[in-house]
């Protein structure tokens, strides 16, 4: 059980041309090599806070995954609907961010999903979710 979902949330289909100055050059396609050569990733991205929730029901109860690695990006300090659907799932969920959220503005400092995920890494890049993969398959 070494499978992980990784969801990516508004805007972070932009990684690589999104304000590298806060988030790095890296596309996050490079970044899902790297992570698929150590791991089994699975990925999904979306704009849509629906989606995420979707793909949050429908993932969250298979045991075939080791967990999910969720950066919801804007939605983190908004989303009681996302917080409420990782509290609905039975799969562990990490929170990720690329950035130190608790170096920037005052308002990304409040996550709303925190309180039910299992953990939180945040600060060191795109390397965050090799973090989050490795605290959910050795944990």
């Amino acid at each position: 059980m070494n499978k992980v979902l990784i969801i990516n949330g508004p805007n972070l289909n932009l990684l690589g041309r999104r304000e590298p100055g806060i988030y790095g050059s890296q596309t996050m396609e490079t970044c899902l090599e790297q992570l698929r050569q150590l791991y089994e990733i699975e990925y999904f991205q979306s704009n849509h806070e629906g989606a995420i929730i979707d793909k949050l029901h429908e993932v969250g109860f298979d045991r075939t995954y080791a967990g999910i690695v969720l950066n919801a990006g804007a939605y983190t300090h908004t989303s009681i609907a996302i917080a409420d659907a990782i509290s609905a799932i039975e799969l562990p969920v990490v929170e990720v961010h690329i950035s130190n959220v608790h170096s920037r503005e005052p308002f990304r400092r409040d996550s709303k999903i925190s309180p039910v995920c299992r953990g939180v890494i945040a600060g060191f890049g795109l390397d965050s979710y090799r973090l989050g993969v490795e605290a959910l398959i050795h944990s």
